[in-house]
């Protein structure tokens, strides 16, 4: 692997967004009913507040708000996994690529639940 793709593979920032931009593209494929368009919806506010807390965080201006927005990083990752199980659920036939989206929202999910530990120990 280029250096360049190794870079890539750890920016969070773009691996946040394309987190974001799955969702979406799962998203418009599934057809609305009274049961999905409510999972639709919260998992599209989940998914995508991933990405844009991370984007804030990255920008913060103390370390009080860069703790606070990688916490509502790791609660919306988390949110993202439950609305993911609800869709399988809901839906079987997106079973398969809502696991995978699982997955990498719990990979997430841990990558800003180490952010948060690490930070605070620096700061005690």
């Amino acid at each position: 692997m280029s250096k360049e793709g190794k870079i890539k593979s750890y920016d969070l920032e773009e691996r946040t967004a394309r987190f974001s931009e799955s969702i979406i593209e799962l998203a418009k494929r599934i057809k609305k009913d009274i049961i999905t368009e409510p999972i639709i919806n919260q998992l599209i506010k989940a998914g995508t507040s991933v990405g844009a807390n991370y984007c804030e965080a990255d920008c913060a201006e103390t370390k009080k708000d860069f703790e606070h927005k990688i916490g509502i990083c790791k609660k919306e990752s988390k949110e993202s996994k439950h609305w993911l199980r609800m869709l399988a659920k809901a839906v079987p036939e997106t079973r398969s690529e809502a696991r995978k989206y699982w997955r990498e929202a719990n990979e997430l999910n841990l990558i800003f639940v180490t952010i948060v530990k690490n930070s605070r120990k620096i700061r005690t």
